[in-house]
């Protein structure tokens, strides 16, 4: 499994403002799709080309296109959501499969409540989308759920992540790329990563109590 740690200023400069304790709910969500559509488009760089006949205004030409289907984007319910639409900023005519999963706060253990993934997905890439991998138990679980439908090439994007989150991944799914906005000290007592986001879900959703 290959670990990318985003280096792009950008990403560094955005995730700064991320952390800001008094952002709006507005100011999160923006940023969060903006580091989303950066990530994409490291996530995507080595998807494989093709060549095809094109009509261009100069005549007929050959030019390289995307050689297989189009990814499916795979947000983790619910958080998730607050990154999809950067991705497909990159992605426009990308499939959407979903996956619900929350963290029991007395276990940290990831509980499933719904899924909806494409019948197609063993032709596609899928692309796992969610701010945070803390104990790496709702990742895991997604991808267990992706390739016991079918998935054969996966990769996972977030926007902050602990060491131990990217260890669990090691671990469970090596053969699964993850590109991170940023990697983070640790997590707490209470399985939260520091110095992290807080609760991003709840940030994104303005749920925050």
């Amino acid at each position: 499994m290959a670990v990318f740690a985003s280096n792009h200023p950008l990403v560094k400069h955005k995730v700064s403002l991320l952390r800001e304790d008094s952002i709006s709910v507005k100011s999160f969500r923006e940023l969060a799709n903006e580091i989303a559509t950066l990530l994409t488009v490291e996530a995507t760089s080595n998807i494989a080309l093709k060549n095809a006949p094109i009509s261009c205004w100069s005549g007929n030409i050959s030019a390289p296109i995307m050689a297989d289907k189009n990814p499916t984007l795979v947000p983790i319910l619910r958080a998730g959501l607050g990154m999809l639409d950067g991705a497909l900023n990159v992605i426009p005519c990308a499939k959407i499969s979903v996956v619900g999963l929350k963290r029991n706060e007395e276990t940290l253990e990831p509980e499933g409540y719904y899924q909806n993934i494409v019948s197609d997905i063993a032709e596609r890439k899928a692309m796992v989308i969610d701010p945070m991998l803390a104990t790496g138990g709702s990742a895991i679980a997604a991808i267990d759920l992706l390739k016991e439908s079918g998935a054969k090439d996966i990769v996972a994007l977030f926007l902050v992540a602990a060491p131990e989150g990217i260890e669990a991944m090691q671990q469970a799914h090596p053969d699964v790329d993850l590109y991170i906005a940023a990697v983070d000290q640790k997590l707490n007592e209470k399985g939260y990563i520091l110095p992290g986001l807080g609760d991003a879900g709840d940030k994104l959703f303005g749920t925050i109590v």
